[in-house]
C-alpha cells in the first residue's frame, strides 16, 4: 500500500484544525503543519495529532508556503487539505481503499471538492481539484493567489470527496491586495491570475475594473476553459450591475464558443429573460438547463442546484406569468411537453 504525507499551511484556525485532523489522521502516514504567523491556539492544537510543525514567515505567497510544506513530505505521496476542510467516516475509508490503489503508474489524484452547503447538506458547488501527487516527482504549487498544481502526468479520478465546512464566513481584502501588489510591482499575471483577479474585484463591487480585466482574461488564448466560461457568468453579473443588458446577455452567449452550454449558463439566460418579462424564452432556456448533464469532472466550477430546483421552480414562475396575460398564448399550449417536464421532474 501507498503511503501518504498530508502537507498542510495554517494560521489561527483553532476553531477547525482538530476537526480536520481528526477525521483524516487515520487515514494518512503522516502530517506536516506549516504555520504562517498563528496568534491562537493553532499550534497547540497541531502538536496533539504530529510532532511535525514548522513556522514559515507569511510573504504574501500561498504558493511558497504550500512548497515549504512539501518539502518536508517523506510519503510515497503528497496530500494537502484546508483546516476547514472535512473528511466525513465514509470518505475516511474512501481515502484508505484508495491508497491501496496508488501504484507506481498514477503520478496525480483529482478528487471532488464539495462547498456552500444548505440546511438539507446539498452543496451549491462542486468540482474536481489535484489533492495527491507523487512526492519528489517536480509537482510543486504556482500562484500567489489560489494556488495550484498543474494536473499533469498520469491522473486518476478518485471517489474521495472533500467537504469545504467554514465555521464562519469572512471575507477580507487580503487576496485583492495581494494582486494589487501584484500589479504595483509589474509582476506577470497568468491568465489564472488574471481570472482570480477579476473576481476579486467583483466581489468588492468595483465592476467596472473587473470587466476590464475580464475581457484581458477573455482575449488570452492560453486561458484555461473552464475559468473562460465561468468568467462569461460573472462578466454578466458585472455588466448588470452597472445596467448594460445587452452587453450581460453577449457574455453568457459567448461561452457557448467554448463549450456545449452548461445548466449554469442556461439559467443565466433565463434571468435575464424573466427580468425583460419575456417569459416563453425565458422558459425555453430553463428548459435547456434541465436537459443540460451535469460534468464536475472538467474540472470547474459546477452549480448542481441549475439543473433541476432552479429551472423546475422557475419554470413554474414563467407558466404563471404567461397564464396571467391572456394576450399571450398559454406556455403548455405552445409547449404540450411542459406541465409532463414539470410533473415527471417532482
Amino acid at each position: 500500500m501507498a503511503t501518504i504525507s498530508l502537507c498542510m499551511i495554517v494560521k489561527n484556525e483553532e476553531s477547525v484544525l482538530a476537526r480536520c485532523l481528526k477525521n483524516v489522521q487515520d487515514a494518512v502516514d503522516e502530517i506536516i503543519i506549516v504555520d504562517t504567523g498563528s496568534e491562537d491556539r493553532t499550534k497547540e492544537i497541531a502538536g496533539q495529532f504530529t510532532s511535525r510543525i514548522y513556522d514559515f514567515p507569511w510573504c504574501n505567497d500561498f504558493s511558497a508556503a504550500r512548497n515549504y510544506s512539501l518539502s518536508h513530505a517523506e510519503m510515497d505521496y503528497c496530500f494537502w487539505l484546508d483546516a476547514d476542510d472535512v473528511l466525513t467516516p465514509e470518505n475516511q475509508l474512501r481515502l484508505i481503499e484508495l491508497k491501496k490503489k496508488l501504484t507506481p503508474s498514477i503520478d496525480l489524484v483529482m478528487l471532488k471538492y464539495e462547498m456552500g452547503f444548505d440546511q438539507a447538506g446539498i452543496p451549491s458547488c462542486s468540482f474536481y481539484r489535484e489533492r495527491i501527487w507523487k512526492n519528489h516527482a517536480g509537482y510543486r504549487f504556482s500562484g500567489r493567489v489560489h494556488e495550484a498544481v498543474p494536473p499533469v502526468g498520469r491522473v486518476l479520478y478518485g471517489d474521495v470527496v472533500i467537504e469545504h465546512r467554514k465555521e464562519a464566513t469572512i471575507y477580507t481584502d487580503r487576496n485583492l491586495k495581494i494582486y494589487e501588489e501584484m500589479r504595483r510591482e509589474k509582476e506577470t499575471f497568468s491568465p489564472r491570475d488574471l481570472f482570480y483577479y477579476a473576481r476579486e474585484l467583483y466581489y468588492f463591487r468595483r465592476y467596472a475594473e473587473a470587466i476590464e480585466i475580464f475581457l484581458h482574461f477573455l482575449d488570452r488564448p492560453d486561458g484555461w476553459v473552464e475559468n473562460k466560461i465561468e468568467a462569461c457568468r460573472i462578466l454578466a453579473e458585472c455588466y448588470r450591475a452597472v445596467g448594460k443588458e445587452e452587453e450581460r446577455a453577449e457574455a453568457l452567449l459567448k461561452s457557448f464558443s467554448y463549450d456545449i452550454p452548461r445548466g449554469e449558463i442556461c439559467c443565466d439566460l433565463g434571468q435575464y429573460f424573466i427580468d425583460h418579462r419575456n417569459y416563453e424564452t425565458a422558459a425555453w432556456w430553463y428548459r435547456q438547463a434541465l436537459q443540460s448533464q451535469l460534468c464536475t469532472q472538467k474540472g470547474g466550477f459546477s452549480a448542481p442546484e441549475c439543473y433541476r430546483e432552479i429551472p423546475l421552480r422557475q419554470l413554474k414562475l414563467c407558466q404563471e406569468k404567461l397564464e396571467n396575460r391572456p394576450q399571450v398564448t398559454c406556455l403548455k399550449n405552445t409547449n404540450p411537453s411542459f406541465e409532463h417536464i414539470l410533473k415527471r421532474e417532482r
